[in-house]
């Protein structure tokens, strides 16, 4: 920890996405009008009044930018975890375990790996008429793990044979002991960056299905590439902490 807040990369990723966090946590404080608000005057340009101007359905697109952080960064971040999550049970339990386990798992994993989540996300809406969030979350992360998990796989059939787990297994300890304790922190940057991976690929997927107008992408989409800056730096300094090679002199 004291490693990763020395990090100039891990200090300035964390700067934005903390700010768009306060900014998700304050926006009823920070914007200046009701976002459900239909009663303003259709496609006005930025003004003092509106200082990023109207949409075509006459609202405040400064407050819908403002309450649309909310519900980003929680697709955002909840979709990483669970994706995590579940590349972690299928991935490393799999490599680990070996024999029927892993056949059976890295069946499912291939099946999962065709999958295409945005066009299934499109598609789905256009039939359904709805942008919640939970279904872009559920969409997302059950075609959105596999790849991950075959990567951790990989590097737990690397893992499973070295000395130290060799050891741990001769002293007896209990499977999910070695998992927990042995392989999950020669793991942790990899855990880290499909989190992180996740994470922004839902940000993209669930504002790409907001935009039907383009002519209003600019400024959101700013935002949304300071929010991947944020993942992407805070990705590549959880890299550096977990191996020290990767350090810059």
């Amino acid at each position: 920890m004291r490693d990763f807040l020395r990090n100039k990369r891990a200090m300035t990723g964390l700067s934005i996405l903390v700010f768009f966090g306060l900014v998700a946590i304050f926006a009823g404080v920070l914007s200046p009008y009701n976002p459900n608000n239909f009663n303003f005057a259709p496609d006005l340009p930025p003004s003092g009044t509106h200082l990023l101007g109207t949409t075509i359905q006459n609202q405040d697109l400064l407050s819908q930018l403002i309450y649309g952080s909310r519900e980003t960064l929680i697709v955002g971040l909840v979709t990483g975890a669970l994706v995590a999550i579940v590349q972690l049970v299928m991935g490393i339990f799999a490599g680990y375990a070996g024999g029927a386990m892993d056949s059976g798992l890295t069946f499912i994993t291939n099946v999962f790996l065709v999958l295409p989540s945005l066009p299934f996300l499109i598609v789905l809406q256009a039939y359904t008429q709805s942008k919640s969030s939970t279904t872009v979350i559920i969409v997302l992360t059950v075609t959105g793990w596999a790849w991950g998990a075959r990567v951790l796989r990989s590097q737990a059939i690397a893992l499973r044979d070295r000395p130290f787990i060799e050891a741990a297994r001769m002293s007896g300890e209990k499977r999910w002991r070695i998992v927990v304790f042995n392989v999950l922190p020669n793991m942790f940057g990899i855990l880290v960056a499909n989190f992180f991976g996740a994470a922004l690929y839902a940000v993209l997927a669930y504002s790409f299905l907001q935009f039907h107008d383009w002519i209003f992408l600019f400024v959101p989409g700013a935002c949304i590439l300071m929010l991947g800056m944020a993942l992407g730096l805070l990705n590549f300094a959880v890299d550096e902490v977990a191996d020290p090679r990767l350090r810059r002199n």
